[in-house]
């Protein structure tokens, strides 16, 4: 039956094709690449296919899901966790949507270890500066982390293992989730506590939320008024957790120490692909990076092989459990989402 399931991917770089190539050996599926990302335009690219499989940068809003149900497709792969660039209500009981839960948390958090120890101890200017043979380490001091507190907001999995890992430093370790896991809390010596004393005691703050209407712009004007001067913020959850505006005030008036991002808010139009030969025309994007103190990459923290490997196993294993088993472990929908109840068990959703 793998033979005659087409699956079209869409925004794919050639590491996807080599991962995914490697893990369809025991599928046989008939897999389309395209570099195109999907679109209201680009949906008529899918006819004869069974299934599409996009990224974070996809945008399926209720007029791509109405001509994918069109062109007989029934099911959308997310080889990603967030689901952010899905109109779920538009799609429930029209197309099923599934996604990679949990890939390689350690992939993400280790990313996000590594930011802030380059933003921490100027590894970026270091690293440059030595290249040049400019061995002086003025201007290059950092800070200790040992004993400073760190605020995670998000306490999924990778959220705890951030933490995990910053205790492991001696740091002092506060976290903020609409659903605390108080158990966890206990037994790693996490105090959970609401936002804004968060942000007034953190000397560092990661951001590990899911992007929804209640997480949009979180960090915003207030909450970085509230923050110590010196604090490091990373995000390596969703872009849009900070208002880049606000963030560029504060970082303007020297307000906070510095950020260390691998997401950003309009990074479609930028991320994951080659602008070297033009110039950047995001205005605020070209702001952040004149800041000596903001690191950005490319929405890079997932990729490891590990996590590809992880990636493309389970976004296939979603075909299959869907097509021979009728049932989507990974499945999200408007209602399961709104409930937050993302199914334990393996029933379809509807």
């Amino acid at each position: 039956m793998g033979e005659k399931i087409k699956i079209v991917f869409f925004d794919t770089k050639n590491y996807d094709k080599e991962i995914f190539d490697k893990a369809n050996e025991q599928y046989k599926y008939n897999i389309e690449y395209l570099e195109t990302k999907l679109n209201i335009i680009s949906a008529d690219l899918v006819k004869g296919a069974y299934a599409v499989c996009i990224f974070v940068n996809d945008k399926v809003d209720a007029d791509v899901i109405e001509k994918l149900v069109r062109n007989n497709i029934k099911l959308v792969i997310l080889r990603c966790a967030g689901y952010n660039n899905i109109e779920l209500k538009a799609a429930f009981e029209k197309i099923h949507v599934a996604r990679v839960s949990a890939y390689s948390p350690n992939a993400i958090a280790e990313h996000t270890i590594a930011l802030l120890l380059t933003l921490t101890r100027n590894i970026h200017k270091a690293y440059n500066r030595v290249r040049e043979g400019n061995f002086l380490l003025n201007g290059l001091v950092g800070r200790n982390l040992y004993e400073k507190t760190a605020g995670i907001i998000g306490t999924g999995k990778i959220g705890k293992i951030t933490a995990e890992i910053l205790l492991g430093f001696g740091m002092n370790v506060v976290a903020y989730d609409k659903f605390p896991s108080e158990t966890w809390a206990s037994e790693k010596n996490v105090e959970y506590m609401d936002l804004e004393t968060l942000c007034k005691q953190s000397d560092v703050i990661s951001l590990h939320s899911p992007l929804t209407k209640d997480t949009y712009h979180l960090i915003n004007e207030h909450l970085l008024s509230l923050m110590k001067k010196d604090v490091c913020i990373v995000n390596t959850g969703r872009g849009a957790l900070i208002d880049t505006r606000s963030l560029i005030n504060a970082l303007k008036k020297k307000c906070i120490g510095g950020a260390a991002l691998d997401v950003y808010e309009e990074e479609e139009l930028y991320f994951f692909e080659d602008k070297s030969l033009s110039a950047i025309e995001d205005d605020v994007l070209a702001r952040l990076l004149t800041f000596p103190n903001v690191i950005i990459t490319g929405h890079q923290a997932f990729l490891t092989n590990e996590a590809l490997k992880a990636i493309a196993e389970t976004s296939l294993g979603n075909v299959r459990d869907f097509v021979e088993k009728n049932i989507i472990p990974n499945e999200i929908c408007y209602y399961c989402d709104k409930n937050n109840c993302i199914k334990e068990t393996l029933k379809r959703c509807w």
